[in-house]
């Protein structure tokens, strides 16, 4: 007797037990933190875009109520005008030339006090770290009156010595390069000088290869820095060919009074720069930003 095995067959269709994908709740706080950064970001941004558009105006269209938010008609005469008549190729100069220096200055030599404070032994070592740290404490504003006494006695008014010497004193960079410097193995720079490296060696041949991302991050924030820093160039000049273009835009006014177009064509071809230069460089200023805060990437 033989049994015929017949196939099972399942008593539940396929159909019937559907895949029934949970929809994902939407993410309230999530929301609510992307339209709130939306609005902040418009609110960041225009400004900008009004000192743009109103460049971009004619002079006796700019107080019209109510404002237009777009020129109409669109004319480039205020940038033509400044670069006519006022001395703005000059006041470029004068910032590249001062920012320039400015940086390449305060980059070498915080870097060299730096590294004498976290690498080497000498007397007062500890008391010179501190009173780098009381100086990063102090505000800049109390020290206005002194420098300019200083400048003064120096005969360095309306000079670019003048410009430029008061603003190296950036304490903070020295307490970044030594936290960096730090961080560097012992064991490089006793490599280095059993092989009979000099400092000045070990400093650029080693520590300063190692640590070229904070070098770049520092000296774009301090080119920045010394190129919008208004109130010591305000200070220290008062004819207008040394002056900065910070200090130019103050200067774009006539018998009438202030030119609003002109003078955002100023503010237009000065962040222009800055701005091309962020763009470029964004990763490390981004860097810099952090390193000031005190993080170590």
């Amino acid at each position: 007797m033989s049994q015929a095995s017949a196939p099972i067959r399942s008593t539940s269709h396929e159909s019937s037990a559907p895949n029934v994908r949970k929809g994902r709740s939407p993410n309230v706080l999530g929301l609510i933190g992307t339209f709130f950064t939306l609005v902040m970001a418009a609110i960041w941004v225009f400004p900008l875009y009004w000192a743009v558009v109103t460049s971009l105006k004619r002079e006796n269209d700019v107080l019209i109520s109510p404002p237009d938010f777009f020129p109409n008609p669109l004319t480039f005469d205020a940038y033509i005008s400044v670069l006519r008549q006022s001395l703005i190729l000059r006041w470029y100069w004068n910032s590249v030339l001062t920012a320039l220096v400015i940086t390449f200055l305060v980059i070498v030599l915080c870097m060299i006090c730096a590294y004498a404070i976290s690498q080497l032994e000498f007397p007062g070592k500890t008391f010179l770290y501190w009173l780098f740290l009381a100086g990063f404490m102090i505000p800049a504003q109390a020290l206005i009156v002194p420098l300019f006494i200083l400048m003064n006695d120096l005969s360095a008014i309306n000079t670019y010595q003048g410009i430029i010497l008061p603003q190296l004193m950036l304490p903070i960079t020295i307490i970044i390069y030594k936290q960096f410097f730090d961080a560097v193995p012992r064991e490089l720079r006793d490599s280095a000088m059993i092989d009979g490296a000099s400092e000045w060696r070990i400093l650029f041949g080693i520590y300063l290869p190692i640590n070229w991302g904070i070098t770049w991050a520092l000296s774009i924030i301090t080119f920045i820095g010394a190129w919008n820093n208004f109130l010591w160039p305000f200070i220290v000049t008062t004819s207008e060919p040394m002056m900065t273009i910070p200090v130019g835009i103050t200067q774009v006014t006539d018998q009438f009074g202030v030119q609003y177009a002109r003078t955002m064509a100023v503010a237009v071809l000065a962040g222009l720069p800055v701005a091309v230069v962020y763009l470029i460089f964004q990763r490390r200023v981004t860097e810099g930003i952090m390193a000031t805060a005190g993080l170590k990437g």
